[in-house]
């Protein structure tokens, strides 16, 4: 059986999330998915295939995220890992806002990587308005009005659309 291994960078576990609805697309894989927080060494080697995915707070990714890139840049370029980001701007598809050249996170992020990788992906994430604390409750209210989103703290909405998900899981399985 192939494996494939899955790191990420979530606050909230919606990255996670699409992680495991990934895994559960392609049963032919035997999936390792790992915080990338929490793995200091990664054998790359061990995989068939590799997948980043990062998600966006108040319009950045988490710094981690680049130190890991410099420290396994030669080894994620090698392996032809494919990157995803999930953040809240994704959900306005209509203006293409989920596509890597509408995502002005992707142009951030490959401005600021030196990896560069050949399949990115742009997913909408989700809004959990309950299991936030007040100063981020308000922060992400603010913004969310800012960008006609939803404004009603006491929802958890779920933007992430999960056929694209699973068009993405096959790309990239290929």
């Amino acid at each position: 059986m192939k494996k494939a291994l899955c790191l990420y960078s979530s606050r909230e576990g919606q990255t996670r999330k699409i992680l495991a609805f990934i895994q559960e697309q392609l049963p032919e894989y035997d999936f390792d998915i790992l915080n990338l927080h929490e793995h200091p060494t990664v054998e790359f080697s061990r995989y068939d295939k590799v997948l980043v995915g990062a998600s966006i707070r108040y319009g950045h990714l988490n710094k981690a995220l680049y130190q890991f890139i410099a420290r396994y840049y030669r080894e994620l370029t090698q392996v032809n890992a494919a990157f995803f980001c999930v953040n809240l701007t994704a959900r306005k598809e209509a203006q293409g806002k989920d596509t890597p050249e509408g995502s002005a996170y992707i142009r951030t992020f490959l401005s600021k990587s030196q990896w560069q990788p050949k399949m990115i992906g742009v997913f909408a994430g989700a809004l959990y308005y309950p299991r936030y604390g007040w100063f981020d409750k308000m922060m992400i209210k603010f913004i969310m009005t800012m960008t006609g989103g939803e404004t009603d703290t006491n929802k958890e909405v779920e933007y992430t659309n999960w056929e694209k998900v699973a068009i993405f899981a096959k790309r990239w399985s290929e």
